[in-house]
C-alpha cells in the first residue's frame, strides 16, 4: 500500500480490497498470497512530467502530467487518461490500482495503469485543448506503445482530445498503431466503444436480477447520477428495455423526474448535446420539466427506487445516502464509476445484504460492474492489430458475454472463498476482488514478480 499519507483515494482502494481478502479463507488457505499483495500494491512504474502550452491569448500555462503504469502481468498497460483539476498522483493510484483488477475480470489480455492531468478542459477553446494535447501527448508517447501501454479517455477527454493525441503521436513515432483506444470510426476506432461502459453495466446489472429472482429490467424505476457518457448509454439502454429513469445530475446539482414526467430517449439525446459542448444541466431547454436540486446528488431525493447506478465519480454515495437508498426500496445497486461508493456505504449495503438476504439491496463494484468500457477498449486494441473492424452486432455480443462472465466469475468466487448464511445472496464486492486478484497474482507468480520457497 501506500507510505504517504496524503494519498487517501488510494488508500481507500486499497483498504476496500484488503478487507475482503482478509474476511475471506483466500489467506487461510493460500498464505503466500500475502506476499503477492504487498507486490502488486506498489506500480511497477510512475511517470511524471510537465505540460507547458499556450493560452489563446499567447500566455504560457503550465499543468502537471501522469501516467502511472500499475501493473503489466496479464498484459500491456491498459487505462484511461483523465484530464479534471482535481487530478493528482493518489486519484490515479487509485484508479490504477482498481484498473489492474477491473481488467482481469473482463478476461482480456490487459494489464492496469491510469494517468491524466490537472488541466481542466472546461471553458478552453478547440485551439486551447489542441495545444494542450500536443504538448502532453509530447512527452507521453515517449512511455507508451500498443504492445507496451495503451491509454484510453476518462473524465475529460473525449473524441476530440484522442484525436489530438493521437495525431501527435503518429507525427512523432512515425507509426500508425492502436496506441489509444476510443478513436474515431474511420481511424481504428470500434463501434459501440462509446456506449459500452453504460450497456455493460446494465447487462450485469440484468445478470444480478435473474440470480436474485427480481425479473428483468421491464418496470424497474431506476436512479443515475451523472450525465457524461456512462449516465447517457446506461440510460438510454435502461428505457429501452422497460424501466424508467428518474434522476441525472452533474457537478453542479441534479433533476429529479417528478409525477408522470420521466426522462425519455429524446431527453437524453438533447442533454449529451449539452454535454458534447461542456454546458451544465441547468442549460437543458427543458430544465422546468423535472425537480432541480442544486449541489446536490440523487438519492435522498428519488422517492422510491428500485435500482440505483452512480455513474459520476468516486464517493458518490456516502453512508446516510445509502440509508436512503434502501429505505426507498432499492434492491440493486451498480457502480458505473470507479469506486462510486464509499467504504461506510458500501459496508451499509453488504450489513444489509447478511441481514435481510434474499430481500436485501444487492452490491455490485465498479471493478466489476462497469468493466464493459475497458473490455471494449480490448476489442478495439484487436480490431487493430488484425486490421479490421467488426459489426455493432459483434461488438455487442461479445460485450454481453464479457459482462455475463465477470459476473458469473465474482459470484462463483464469491461462494468459494466467502461463507454465506442459508438465502444470502453472494458478496459481489468479495467474488470480484477475490477473483480479480488471484487472476493476477497467479500470473506474477508465474512471471517471477514474486515467488515462495522451493
Amino acid at each position: 500500500m501506500s507510505n504517504y499519507p496524503t494519498e487517501p483515494e488510494f488508500e481507500q482502494a486499497y483498504n476496500e480490497l484488503v478487507y475482503t481478502l482478509e474476511n475471506s479463507s483466500l489467506f487461510e488457505k493460500k498464505p503466500e498470497y500475502r506476499t503477492a499483495l504487498q507486490v502488486v500494491s506498489i506500480p511497477e512504474r510512475v511517470i511524471q512530467f510537465r505540460v507547458v502550452w499556450e493560452d489563446d491569448s499567447g500566455k504560457v500555462q503550465v499543468n502537471r502530467g501522469y501516467r502511472v503504469q500499475f501493473n503489466s502481468a496479464l498484459g500491456p498497460y491498459k487505462g484511461g487518461l483523465r484530464l479534471h483539476p482535481t487530478v493528482n498522483l493518489s486519484i490515479l493510484k487509485f484508479l490504477g490500482f482498481e484498473q489492474i483488477f477491473k481488467n482481469a475480470l473482463t478476461g482480456l489480455m490487459m494489464g492496469g495503469g491510469k494517468g491524466g492531468s490537472d488541466f481542466d478542459p472546461k471553458g478552453k477553446s478547440d485551439s486551447e485543448i489542441r495545444r494542450f494535447c500536443v504538448s502532453f501527448m509530447t512527452e507521453l508517447q515517449k512511455h507508451i506503445g500498443a504492445d507496451t501501454d495503451v491509454p484510453a479517455g476518462d473524465i475529460g477527454v473525449s473524441g476530440r482530445e484522442i484525436g489530438f493525441m493521437f495525431g501527435t503521436y503518429r507525427r512523432m513515432q512515425n507509426k500508425f498503431e492502436g496506441v489509444l483506444t476510443g478513436k474515431g470510426l474511420e481511424w481504428g476506432g470500434s463501434l459501440i466503444r462509446p456506449e459500452a461502459t453504460g450497456y455493460g453495466l446494465v447487462y450485469y446489472v440484468g445478470h444480478m436480477m435473474e440470480v436474485a429472482g427480481a425479473g428483468d429490467w421491464k418496470g424497474k424505476r431506476v436512479a443515475i447520477s451523472g450525465s457524461g457518457n456512462v449516465a447517457q448509454y446506461a440510460a438510454l439502454k435502461v428505457i429501452e428495455l422497460g424501466a424508467t429513469v428518474l434522476s441525472l445530475s452533474d457537478s453542479q446539482g441534479s433533476f429529479i423526474a417528478q409525477g408522470d414526467r420521466t426522462f425519455t430517449p429524446e431527453d437524453i439525446q438533447a442533454i449529451m448535446e449539452l454535454k458534447e459542448q461542456r454546458r451544465p444541466l441547468t442549460d437543458y431547454a427543458k430544465k422546468g420539466d423535472f425537480k432541480y436540486i442544486a449541489g446536490a446528488r440523487p438519492w435522498v431525493h428519488v422517492g422510491q427506487v428500485d435500482v440505483a447506478l452512480p455513474c459520476a465519480t468516486q464517493n458518490e454515495v456516502n453512508k446516510e445516502e445509502a440509508e436512503a437508498l434502501i429505505a426507498a426500496g432499492a434492491k440493486f445497486i451498480a457502480e458505473g464509476s470507479n469506486m462510486g461508493c464509499d467504504l461506510e456505504a458500501i459496508n451499509v449495503f453488504e450489513a444489509n445484504r447478511k441481514e435481510k438476504k434474499g430481500d436485501a439491496i444487492w452490491y455490485a463494484p465498479g471493478k466489476a460492474a462497469n468493466c464493459g468500457g475497458v473490455a471494449v477498449s480490448g476489442l478495439e486494441m484487436a480490431q487493430n492489430s488484425r486490421r479490421l473492424g467488426w459489426s455493432s452486432e459483434e461488438v455487442d455480443d461479445k460485450l454481453k458475454a464479457i459482462m455475463k462472465n465477470a459476473f458469473q466469475i465474482g459470484l462463483d468466487t464469491a461462494k468459494e472463498y466467502v461463507t454465506s448464511a442459508d438465502g444470502e445472496l453472494p458478496s459481489l464486492v468479495a467474488g470480484s476482488n477475490i477473483a480479480g486478484f488471484v487472476k493476477v497474482a497467479r500470473a506474477m507468480h508465474d512471471q517471477g514478480d514474486w515467488w515462495t520457497k522451493a
